[in-house]
């Protein structure tokens, strides 16, 4: 099995211009995000796959930066929201404002009508919040009224959550973590990494400025998708992906610890997103066809939120990644 993080391989073949754009932003973002490639390169990804993403990690760790960058980088808008205990689904949203001169109401467009939104520590926001988010990511629209507003073509959430502090927190239902194409979590960086981060804020000081990056048109994004879209899967490695999420919820060929290890597994979202990742993935890699490999460089953050581990499980300390671990490697591969 591979690592999770894979890098552009050296020697692409003649490539697309959307693939010429796609390798230049990723070294752009790995130049302004440093550290953190397996970040910037599931927000590709993401970005390939039309989904959304769920980040969690300690504070400090580059997440806010990443989506910025890559929104920097790619001919659009970007907010943020920072999500509270006060915060009103109104607020992310939008509401209908009463006009008095001609007595009638206007629809106000929340921060969610952006082509790159930061739902910064989503967990802090009460249900009602949380739902009106994960609904727009949903249907990919708001409804004020009888009226549907429909968001942009271009639309990409990352939401981040704080796993040391559970005080004043909300966590997010397993239901409703589904709609989140991939669960990424974020570590601290390498030695190397640190000292170079510290060289990257003290010449951004000293400078004010940050490099020049001609951003990427967001007609480019639309045609990488198309590409994507037709990354070939032979049939024996599309039959791996099924019966990959199918040992999520029958695991007793593969073990029978891995039985009462697993409460739910993966809905038909898991397969289908587990398709749209890996082919991004291939695609990132310079292929038009996708392999065993690039299932596995992404199955862990497709599958993580989707596999909920049983109460044995848990108090014996063996959390989604270590079920998906052993599934990896039990099941067989094409």
């Amino acid at each position: 099995m591979t690592t999770a993080h894979q890098s552009f391989e050296a020697n692409l073949p003649s490539s697309s211009p959307a693939n010429a754009e796609f390798r230049r932003l990723q070294d752009h973002l790995d130049q302004e995000v440093i550290g953190q490639h397996g970040l910037t390169q599931r927000l590709l990804i993401a970005l390939l796959a039309n989904g959304h993403l769920l980040v969690e990690g300690a504070p400090g760790l580059a997440k806010t930066r990443a989506i910025k960058t890559l929104a920097d980088a790619i001919d659009g808008d970007d907010h943020r929201i920072q999500f509270t205990p006060d915060l009103l689904p109104s607020d992310v949203t939008g509401t209908e404002i009463y006009h008095p001169e001609d007595a009638s109401f206007h629809f106000e467009p929340g921060p969610i009508f952006n082509n790159f939104v930061l739902a910064d520590e989503i967990n802090r926001a009460p249900a009602k919040v949380q739902s009106a988010l994960l609904e727009a990511m949903g249907e990919r629209q708001v409804t004020a009224g009888n009226t549907s507003h429909p968001l942009p073509e271009l639309f990409l959430v990352m939401a981040t959550q704080n796993p040391i502090e559970q005080e004043g927190t909300y966590p997010l239902p397993e239901a409703q973590l589904d709609r989140f194409l991939m669960h990424v979590s974020v570590g601290y960086p390498d030695a190397p990494a640190e000292r170079r981060i510290l060289r990257l804020v003290r010449d951004e000081e000293s400078r004010n400025t940050h490099p020049t990056f001609t951003s990427i048109s967001q007609q480019h994004i639309f045609e990488a998708r198309r590409e994507v879209q037709s990354v070939h899967v032979a049939p024996a490695l599309e039959e791996y992906l099924v019966q990959l999420v199918l040992s999520t919820r029958n695991p007793a060929p593969y073990g029978e610890d891995l039985e009462g290890w697993i409460e739910w597994g993966s809905s038909p979202r898991g397969t289908i997103a587990l398709d749209r990742c890996s082919r991004a993935h291939a695609w990132l890699a310079g292929r038009d066809y996708a392999t065993p490999e690039d299932v596995h460089a992404v199955a862990f953050d497709v599958l993580r939120h989707r596999v909920i581990p049983s109460f044995e499980a848990e108090s014996a300390g063996i959390d989604a990644s270590r079920i998906l671990e052993a599934l990896l490697a039990s099941v067989p591969l094409p």
